[in-house]
């Protein structure tokens, strides 16, 4: 099975890393191919054309993901993810897609949320041969309204360094012990990204 994705990052973001190493690990027989839209802007406007070539190119099913942050304001200069679904929904509707497999996926707030659901793994990324570093337990992750930031500050505290999104992320998601999925399901934006890719799993 193929399954397209449309991601808002680069061909290089940790969006796309790290989502395409989860499938891995979850359903080895899945094979990825993926678009890159560089920005939510360009997501909102151009990712109904790019599941059309997907769905063309012989995938399956196709997955929207972005973040909700950076946010996208509504009227009263909040995020919305609602409003941002919508706008999906619509423009898909207008490229003739809306009983189409496409799935969409919102990170709430950012991807780092992911990271945070499974404190052990990062714990073990920023602990060295000398010092154990400890994060504290995230009960809900997707509630952090700027879980990127607090990464950043536990890089800073634990290894002194800068925490770079695009680099670091896969990392930590590979290091041992394995992705805990129970803990990960604590973040509801995760257990959605599984429900669509399980669809059909035996």
């Amino acid at each position: 099975m193929t399954i397209g994705f449309i991601f808002e990052c680069g061909p290089q973001g940790a969006d796309k890393q790290v989502c395409e190493y989860l499938v891995g690990e979850m359903f080895p027989g899945i094979t990825c191919q993926s678009i890159t839209l560089d920005n939510k802007p360009n997501l909102l406007a151009n990712a109904p054309t790019a599941a059309r070539s997907l769905l063309a190119d012989g995938c399956e099913r196709v997955l929207i993901i972005w973040d909700l942050r950076p946010a996208w304001p509504d009227k009263a200069g909040k995020a919305c993810r609602a409003a941002e679904r919508q706008a999906l929904l619509d423009a898909l509707a207008k490229e003739g897609l809306q009983a189409a497999p496409v799935y969409l996926v919102c990170v709430e707030q950012e991807f780092e949320s992911w990271l945070m659901a499974d404190e052990a793994k990062l714990s073990a990324f920023l602990s060295t041969p000398t010092h154990e570093y400890k994060v504290p337990r995230v009960r809900r992750p997707d509630r952090e309204k700027n879980p990127k930031s607090l990464v950043m500050k536990h890089f800073q505290m634990a290894l002194g360094r800068n925490y770079e999104d695009r680099v670091h992320a896969i990392k930590v998601m590979r290091t041992n012990p394995p992705p805990n999925w129970a803990k990960l399901r604590r973040s509801d934006s995760f257990a959605r990204f599984e429900a669509k890719l399980a669809v059909d799993q035996p």
